[in-house]
């Protein structure tokens, strides 16, 4: 438990620094990669291959889904385990997190292949559109084992207390892939298929990096073959706990598959194209608010788990004042420079057009969005589950979803966008509400003192 030490003892500013620090170039580095993976697809296919592209993110995200169903329950419960001091307890659910992991993984490539064309054509696929899709998503999928795994075990490796080595899997994989879309797209003409040739062969290089931390001499705890057995107990719970992030990201599934739909009733493909891009853009800067919540995911974790409540309310408020401010600078950003933002994709005129109009209402609620997200997530640090979900379905599911069925049949392509803020403020403030009430229950429960419980 040595390694778990300083989540105990040190200052909580100085431990939310180390470990959202890493996280957070993590992100942004893969903030980076979307973003020159879709500045090659832009310039060096054409813009209805961004189009094509966007209709794949439904997929993406039903992948991510599952990674986090597993990954990040199985990473909240390890942190919570070493809090109470129960090594052997954690190094179970490491275990059972990698062979759900694989057994997912695999439900998930062979859904998806066998599925694939008619689920590209109900997400919105025109004939311009389907054969880049097609060709991109089918590269992705047959990979779906390592974006699962590298993702995955990631967020395990944080809650052992090494934030730095989870940074390097990040790195690992964004450069290799930076670096192969240039040779694969731009210098061998591999168009679409060059970039999820890419996306690939960094997601293999992520799963080697972190299965080789976890049966090596630099983690304290360990992926050992005796925890391969899968125990319902520690499946059920790596499931309600991962079931919130699991449902976010499903949300964005349906979310995206409703707003194509709607974007190519009242708009065109270059609509589709254009909101492709604004995704990219919003991750540029929601990405550090993520990296932010993985760093305070082990602290809040740990300490709830070690009854340090004072601890757990510090990590919070510190989490929520950086995530706003990290918000409101992407909001300035955004409404004073959206033509300039969306011209880093592509030179195409028509979304340039669409997107610098949409993306300023689209984004109106930016500097909101980091509280509701690290809120969400506190929640699930402390492992209650059912309030996570609850608080993440509302933003993209309980009202946005309708939203996005109401309002664009009754005001074009200005609905689409200007549902996104309504969903974004009434989200966040139904948020306020159940936060308060925790803090209020944390507060007046009594902390134990400043040593790790169990640490012997």
């Amino acid at each position: 438990m040595e390694k778990q030490m300083p989540l105990a003892n040190e200052p909580v500013g100085k431990l939310l620094i180390k470990f959202s620090t890493p996280a957070i170039v993590g992100m942004l580095i893969n903030v980076l990669y979307n973003i020159v993976d879709r500045i090659f697809i832009g310039r060096g296919v054409g813009p209805l291959a961004i189009s094509g592209v966007g209709l794949t993110f439904p997929f993406m995200t039903i992948i991510m889904a599952f990674g986090m169903l597993v990954g990040i329950g199985g990473a909240a419960l390890i942190s919570i385990r070493l809090g109470e001091g129960k090594k052997e307890e954690a190094e179970k659910l490491l275990g059972n997190t990698f062979v759900m992991l694989i057994i997912v993984s695999l439900g998930v490539t062979a859904f998806g292949l066998i599925l694939r064309d008619p689920l590209l054509k109900a997400f919105g696929a025109s004939a311009q559109t389907f054969k880049y899709a097609k060709e991109y998503i089918t590269i992705i999928l047959a990979g779906t084992l390592f974006n699962a795994l590298g993702f995955g075990l990631n967020s395990a490796i944080r809650s052992d207390g090494s934030p730095n080595i989870a940074m390097a899997t990040n790195l690992i994989g964004a450069i290799t892939n930076i670096i192969l879309d240039y040779l694969f797209i731009m210098k061998l003409g591999l168009g679409i298929k060059g970039a999820a040739y890419a996306t690939l062969i960094g997601q293999s290089f992520n799963t080697i990096w972190v299965i080789k931390y976890f049966i090596g001499s630099r983690s304290s705890i360990k992926l050992k073959t005796k925890n391969l057995r899968l125990e319902k107990r520690l499946v059920m719970g790596i499931f309600a706990i991962g079931m919130s992030p699991f449902a976010i990201q499903l949300a964005g599934s349906v979310i995206n598959i409703i707003a194509n739909k709607a974007l190519l009733t009242y708009g065109s493909d270059y609509a589709v194209g254009a909101m492709s891009i604004m995704i990219s853009i919003a991750m540029m800067f929601l990405m550090p608010v993520f990296g932010i919540n993985q760093g305070a995911q082990p602290i809040i974790g740990f300490n709830y788990g070690a009854a340090k409540y004072d601890r757990v309310k510090s990590a919070l408020y510190k989490s929520i004042g950086s995530a706003t401010l990290l918000s409101v600078v992407g909001a300035i950003a955004v409404q004073s420079a959206p033509a300039s933002l969306m011209r880093i994709f592509t030179p195409d005129a028509d979304i340039i057009s669409i997107g610098t109009g949409g993306m300023k209402i689209l984004m109106l609620m930016l500097p909101v969005i980091g509280f509701q997200i690290v809120a969400s997530n506190f929640f699930q640090a402390i492992g209650k589950a059912k309030v996570s979900l609850f608080l993440s379905l509302l933003r993209q599911v309980i009202i946005l979803i309708p939203l996005l069925l109401i309002l664009p049949a009754k005001l074009g392509l200005f609905g689409v966008w200007v549902s996104y803020p309504i969903s974004d403020m009434l989200s966040s403030l139904i948020t306020l509400v159940f936060l308060a009430k925790e803090i209020k229950t944390l507060s007046n429960t009594p902390s134990v003192g400043n040593s790790l419980p169990n640490a012997s």
